[in-house]
């Protein structure tokens, strides 16, 4: 019987296991991996600290950080969430079942897909979800990337270092930082394809072009590339909990401000949870309060 159960190994997760191992808090982190999406981001220069750092060396002293203290870390993905007839909690993974006086669910999001033909054929041929990591791949190589946010705007950016030519499809106005989208204007190789929606990836082998559809002539454009960076939003990862904890009508975990969802003993952080802004900062500020919250809970439980 563990004082606290951690679901997810990205900022909010790894801060409340630091919070929590400093509480002296029996403390079990399950996570398949430790970074979260930071680890798809290149250039941060918001965290407090550090003018300039990526996303991976930023969770790496996360991780660091973590591991000097006295937490147990399974390598499982959690499949299941009850509540205990006496309020205690049982997670199930995918190879086991871990009991906890508290849980903490800090699982994060994942990359919303596009349902168009040819995505899921093509995905690992040539459509990515994350710029970071595969960007390298199509050096000199022509790329759309897909989505009007922040995420989208700061890929193609990123992919605009490398690639020959870079589309930016859009079916609306941007609705990134404004500083991030000068940024993108100064990039001379970024084409911006704003009024379209995406149709459909086609190729052989690999990705060889994409089609897309004006949404006021609804005639149909083809371009030729080698890759598609699909950045169009994220999903919770919230489905292991669905049947026991209040969700919101995009699916992520209700909390109040102390990190409290409407079940004693369980609360949630970083961006599982329904607070308005998704930022590491916020995401590891949301895991200390988790922390100190179920260290409260004990405190005061009969």
């Amino acid at each position: 019987m563990y004082d606290v159960i951690i679901i997810g190994g990205g900022p909010a997760g790894m801060t409340a296991a630091v919070y929590a191992a400093r509480k002296k808090m029996n403390t079990l982190l399950i996570t398949t991996d430790f970074g979260g999406q930071p680890m798809w981001t290149m250039e941060i220069e918001n965290y407090m600290g550090y003018q300039f750092i990526t996303g991976p060396e930023l969770m790496g002293k996360f991780e660091e950080q973590v591991r000097r203290f006295s937490v147990k870390i399974l390598y499982q993905e959690a499949t299941g969430l009850t509540v205990n007839a006496d309020g205690t909690f049982t997670i199930v993974t995918t190879e086991d079942k871990h009991q906890a006086k508290t849980v903490i669910l800090a699982s994060g999001k994942r990359p919303r897909r596009l349902d168009v033909p040819g995505e899921q054929e093509f995905t690992g041929r040539g459509v990515s979800y994350c710029a970071t990591c595969d960007g390298p791949l199509f050096a000199n190589k022509r790329v759309a990337v897909i989505g009007g946010g922040n995420s989208a705007v700061q890929a193609a950016i990123e992919v605009s270092l490398v690639g020959e030519k870079v589309y930016l499809i859009s079916s609306e106005e941007y609705i990134a930082d404004p500083i991030i989208i000068d940024k993108m204007k100064e990039a001379a190789n970024i084409v911006e394809v704003k009024g379209y929606v995406t149709k459909k990836i086609e190729g052989s082998q690999v990705v060889e072009k994409i089609v897309v559809q004006n949404l006021e002539s609804n005639e149909d454009q083809e371009l030729e590339v080698n890759g598609v960076f699909v950045e169009i939003g994220l999903i919770p990862n919230s489905e292991f909990a669905q049947s026991v904890v209040a969700l919101n009508q995009d699916r992520e975990v209700v909390t109040d401000c102390r990190a409290k969802t409407n079940i004693p003993g369980l609360f949630a952080a970083g961006d599982i949870s329904s607070g308005p802004d998704k930022q590491i900062v916020i995401a590891a500020g949301d895991g200390a309060k988790a922390a100190l919250s179920a260290y409260d809970y004990l405190l005061h439980r009969r």
